[in-house]
């Protein structure tokens, strides 16, 4: 009797793992279908036939970026446009993961969970999209490039909408290279959209980050002196500055950008208060999405490093990493009384609920700073930006607030420049970041790449 107990239990429960896996089967794929089948392994949607029959892609202003016909791929007529906005589009073979036909291959190519793909084009849904980017601005951008690596961003700090997304190195999608060990350094990262995916080491443009950790940190730091005599020894190791600035305040250190008094003012802060100020504004965080596209995580910790790790920390060097989309967010941030409106670049996709107006693709506006600090913040940018104009920069007679940045990678590179900021005007309320990889200074190399994409913003 016991005998058949035990075999009645063993059998239910084998009945009911059997029936549990069968219902935990069937709500994973109703919930993860549409990821799981535009997957590589996928052959029927990964590759070009997958998009054969897929719906357009148009930028904000209606232009036609992609399109199929004839069960063939065809994007624009213009191969600066296509380079310019590839990492945007995506390519066919899913090899940028972020492009907008690898994220939403599923919505473009007409499947759905009930008929798959194989619906028939009489009963096929409208499975355009429309984007929120300026094509004209990102191929401003992508020329002003000049064939340099790097990434340019420009985004709505009211809205969120991205306009520009550009990254190089990049190639034309309608005639793809082959990249083979011989050519393979001159496509090194061109399957990385720099603008999400690619972290940076940020130079002078995190000494927002560190000025904002002055003034919510140090009451009296508007009141102090800083004594920059072209180099600081910290700990027996020296911090160095281009120029000798002198005695300057807070205010005119941030305008020179003097590496001396802001190492002086990170030790101030301390490690503890710095990193806890970096991680408000957005860095070590890995939940930042653009649409649906995950922005990479940037990096801040100089936790125990000691003071003269701390000090370099705090002029952007050391182990800082900042992603392109952050530093715009953040410049957004400073913009929009400290809260960033969080950054989305599909405008819509067809669905009923899109058809609403409610924006699905957008996430949360993200609260980073009090606004106190961010008016504050704002007047040391509107220094930096005159001194800026004195040199001829000119965001199309626009006035902004900016910040330029000089990143040193390493003695036999040149440096990576930076441009990070914003247009202080309610009717164009954009915030940008450029980042040149080996560009030289941010004012030369960074600086033309956001006049060009402003410039085609605004005309």
């Amino acid at each position: 009797m016991k005998r058949i107990m035990t075999r009645s239990l063993v059998l239910w429960l084998v009945t009911f793992a059997f029936l549990g896996g069968i219902v935990y089967l069937g709500v994973m794929t109703v919930w993860h279908h549409s990821e799981w089948v535009q997957q590589p392994f996928n052959g029927h949607m990964a590759s070009a036939n997958g998009l054969g029959k897929a719906g357009k892609i148009y930028d904000r202003n209606d232009k036609t970026l992609a399109y199929s016909e004839n069960n063939e791929r065809h994007y624009s007529d213009d191969e600066t446009t296509r380079e310019a906005l590839l990492h945007v589009i995506g390519d066919e073979a899913l090899n940028i993961s972020t492009g907008i036909q690898s994220r939403y291959r599923t919505g473009l190519s007409g499947y759905n969970f009930i008929t798959g793909a194989g619906i028939p084009d009489s009963l096929r849904p409208n499975t355009d999209l429309k984007l929120t980017v300026d094509a004209d601005s990102c191929r401003a951008a992508y020329a002003a490039m000049n064939g340099k690596k790097g990434a340019c961003v420009v985004y709505n700090y009211k809205t969120g909408e991205v306009l520009c997304d550009v990254s190089a190195p990049s190639f034309d999608p309608a005639d793809p290279p082959e990249i083979t060990e011989e050519n393979e350094s001159e496509y090194d990262g061109v399957y990385l959209d720099n603008v999400v995916s690619s972290t940076f080491t940020p130079g002078s443009v995190f000494k927002i980050i560190t000025a904002a950790a002055a003034i919510e940190n140090i009451p009296d730091i508007d009141n102090q002196s800083f004594t920059c005599e072209g180099t600081l020894d910290v700990e027996g190791n020296p911090i160095t500055c281009e120029y000798a600035h002198g005695t300057q305040s807070f205010k005119e250190a941030f305008a020179n950008s003097c590496n001396c008094a802001f190492a002086q003012i990170a030790t101030q802060v301390g490690d503890e208060k710095m990193k806890a100020t970096a991680e408000k504004l957005g860095f070590n965080k890995d939940d930042f999405k653009m649409s649906e596209i995950p922005i990479a995580t940037s990096h801040y910790d100089a936790l125990g490093a000691g003071d003269n790790a701390l000090s370099w920390s705090g002029i952007g060097q050391y182990t800082d990493l900042a992603n392109p989309m952050l530093m715009a967010m953040i410049s957004g941030a400073v913009a929009n009384g400290g809260t960033a409106a969080a950054p989305y670049i599909v405008e819509d996709d067809g669905n009923l609920i899109n058809k609403l107006n409610i924006a699905v693709n957008k996430g949360g506006d993200v609260s980073m700073i009090a606004g106190e600090t961010a008016s504050r913040v704002k007047e040391l940018m509107k220094g930096s930006a005159e001194s800026y104009s004195w040199r001829g920069v000119s965001l199309s007679g626009l006035p902004f607030c900016a910040k330029t940045g000089t990143a040193e990678v390493g003695e036999d590179k040149e440096p990576t420049a930076w441009f990070v900021g914003f247009i202080d005007d309610d009717s164009h309320p954009y915030a940008f970041a450029a980042t040149i990889v080996e560009g030289g200074y941010g004012i030369t190399a960074a600086t033309p790449v956001v006049e060009a994409a402003i410039g085609a913003l605004v005309s």
